[in-house]
């Protein structure tokens, strides 16, 4: 299967793993093990099935964070809670999620139970865990029963797999984490810059600091935008990334990845109607290919 094709479809699917870090019944659960609301629930919940790792690894694997804002979070959440706790609470406020914003109808249909089995098939592809240390965590765990949460734990392999990837992208092409938010705001198709600052945890003094930098090498022009050699780049990084994804996608092969996508297309738009995302949380071209 075609990188490209491979990661469009990944993108398209993007919404239905990411609905977790948003959905408040998986911030419900993950504070009734005993993690305090907010930052906390997010760096825990998400690193936890790597262990009881230290701020550095959870900055390392998640790339764009200040790591002083981990800090704050970890490692003191695992005295809060066990990671494995913190695990199975986060797939419980899942399961609660998908069933309220989808309904029983969808989560019990032959449609799910589809979805659920390709990409299943997709992320039992995956070759390894080589290089791919959030992965990794992620692929150590059991699968769930339930088709809802098969396909969400399927699109979790995938994603976090591909994301191992583009950090070894970002890094072939020069971009730190910092500069990788910053270029991949300006491009338009992530979050919007207010947004990605404050819950990456940035001053303004950092952002502005490392803005000067990318407009010195020339990747950012005086107003905040891409220069042309900054979009050259951040095409060579998204090449890149969808290079080192795309494995589990040529084993689903093209028909089953086209069919995973249109299975998922209504339950997309069900997540963008649901309020589960604020309008004012992205750019002016998110869901663009690039």
């Amino acid at each position: 299967m075609d990188a490209h094709a491979a990661g469009r479809t990944a993108r398209s699917l993007e919404l239905l793993h990411s609905l977790a870090y948003f959905a408040p019944e998986v911030e419900q659960e993950l504070v009734g093990v005993g993690l305090e609301s907010g930052r906390m629930t997010y760096f825990a919940g998400r690193a936890a099935p790597m262990g009881a790792v230290g701020a550095g690894v959870v900055a390392a694997t998640f790339y764009n964070f200040n790591p002083e804002l981990i800090g704050d979070a970890v490692p003191r959440a695992w005295t809060l809670a066990a990671p494995e706790e913190i695990t199975d609470a986060r797939y419980r406020g899942v399961d609660a999620a998908y069933r309220r914003i989808f309904g029983e109808a969808v989560t019990a249909s032959p449609e799910m139970s589809e979805a659920a089995q390709l990409a299943a098939i997709a992320a039992q592809g995956i070759p390894g865990v080589d290089g791919r240390p959030l992965y990794a965590g992620y692929a150590a765990l059991e699968w769930p029963d339930t088709p809802h949460l098969v396909l969400w734990h399927a699109l979790t392999l995938l994603r976090e797999y591909r994301g191992d990837g583009h950090v070894a992208a970002l890094q072939t092409a020069g971009l730190g984490g910092l500069d990788a938010l910053i270029t991949h705001t300006a491009a338009g198709i992530g979050f919007q810059k207010k947004f990605a600052q404050n819950r990456r945890g940035w001053s303004q003094g950092q952002w502005d600091a490392a803005a000067s930098s990318l407009r010195d090498r020339e990747l950012l022009d005086e107003r905040g935008g891409l220069t042309e050699d900054g979009r050259e780049l951040r095409e060579v990084v998204e090449d890149l990334t969808d290079e080192l994804a795309s494995a589990p996608w040529t084993h689903l092969g093209e028909d089953g990845a086209a069919r995973l996508a249109e299975l998922a297309a209504p339950w997309r738009r069900t997540v963008r109607e649901s309020g589960l995302f604020p309008d004012t949380l992205f750019g002016p071209r998110y869901g663009e290919p690039r």
